[in-house]
């Protein structure tokens, strides 16, 4: 059973008001002039459209937080009616991915997202008005600066609005609420921190810290954020929040370590990423950590963080990085936080309400052996 068809027809819902939300920010900043009016169109056309993991995830947490928690169907938790600021919230969630996501592809020099050119990619491909201007000596650099010029800014942009929209909710939830926004947003900050100074040899790469760094990065925002606000606005038992961040942190570091193995042995036509470019990049992963140890090593060491590497020498270091046993350290990584929230799920009791715990069931089991 998929965790997030426990309640259906909520993507439909939280589109309209991500549609709703740009739409009206595309009317208001006429006074600003056109160009942040340009940017704000360009951005809703790359914004909508993703899985919208982190606000279903939301919706379904606030439904099954507020089903009957001896009912034994998963029907108690179908169809809910969602409030205006609820739905926004949920929304708000989405915004704070892409925001996130704009300022990684900045950092990254990446010009693509979900198997398609990136909002960088579109703004830099839009020629300029003055077409002998255009056709300059360099002006292709000057547009690709310009264009992560406007996805810093417009990733900046969407963390204030999603404030803006936390800062809205009832006042008995607000600083609840803020609070772990405020957290979030520092984890995030900090693991992308780590992330670089990995990347770019600031920090040892080691497996503790690989770790930490994924935990910081993504789990907290994806996952612990969206299961604890829900709480919050439900008006959940306040002894349930912690138990929910360690839920959150589990299936967080799991689902980032299997993004790492997606991006080595997975199919790009279905992840939407770039084939390899975790080791094109020069990413470090647990599956680099844990290679670092062996003699294997050697092999690939020489193509990790060859920008330009040969696909035919990218499927070779994949299948080292399998041979050396990698792989199945990362797998076995990625049981061991499962089995962790199998254990934390286990407990059906009043403080852990059962239509929460199938939330977290099921969402487990999508997780296993995702694709994408």
């Amino acid at each position: 059973m998929n965790a997030l068809s426990l309640i259906q027809g909520t993507s439909g819902q939280i589109e309209r008001e991500l549609h709703s939300i740009f739409d009206a920010k595309i009317a208001r900043p006429s006074a600003h002039g056109a160009d942040l009016r340009f940017l704000w169109e360009a951005t809703a056309s790359r914004a909508v459209g993703g899985k919208l993991l982190r606000p279903r995830l939301f919706l379904s947490t606030v439904a099954a937080l507020r089903a009957p928690s001896a009912g034994g169907a998963p029907e108690t938790v179908e169809r809910p009616e969602f409030s205006p600021s609820e739905l926004r919230v949920a929304a708000s969630l989405e915004l704070l991915h892409f925001g996130f996501l704009l300022h990684d592809d900045v950092i990254d020099d990446d010009l693509s997202r979900r198997g398609r050119p990136n909002l960088i990619a579109l703004l830099a491909a839009t020629r300029s008005t003055e077409p002998a201007r255009d056709e300059e000596s360099g002006s292709r650099a000057r547009r690709l600066h310009w264009a992560q010029s406007c996805a810093m800014l417009m990733g900046s942009l969407l963390i204030a609005e999603v404030h803006q929209i936390f800062a809205a909710v009832d006042a008995d939830a607000r600083s609840d609420a803020l609070a772990l926004l405020d957290h979030a947003i520092s984890e995030s900050v900090a693991g992308e921190l780590m992330d670089v100074g990995l990347s770019d040899g600031m920090l040892g790469a080691d497996l503790p810290t690989i770790i930490r760094m994924s935990e910081y990065k993504t789990a907290t925002y994806s996952f612990g954020l969206p299961l604890q606000t829900a709480a919050v606005l439900a008006g959940a038992p306040a002894e349930l929040g912690p138990s929910l961040g360690r839920a959150g942190r589990h299936l967080g570091l799991a689902f980032q370590l299997q993004d790492d193995l997606l991006s080595m042995f997975g199919d790009p036509a279905r992840h939407g990423k770039d084939a390899f470019s975790d080791l094109r990049e020069g990413k470090e992963t647990a599956l680099i950590a844990y290679a670092r140890t062996t003699t294997t090593w050697r092999h690939i060491e020489p193509w990790f963080g060859v920008g330009d590497l040969r696909a035919a020498d990218a499927r070779t270091a994949s299948t080292l990085l399998e041979a050396c046993g990698a792989r199945t350290f990362v797998e076995g990584l990625i049981a061991e936080q499962l089995t962790a929230l199998d254990e934390l799920t286990a407990r059906h009791d009043a403080a852990f309400p059962v239509p929460l715990v199938r939330v977290l069931d099921g969402l487990r089991d999508e997780l296993v052996g995702r694709a994408a």
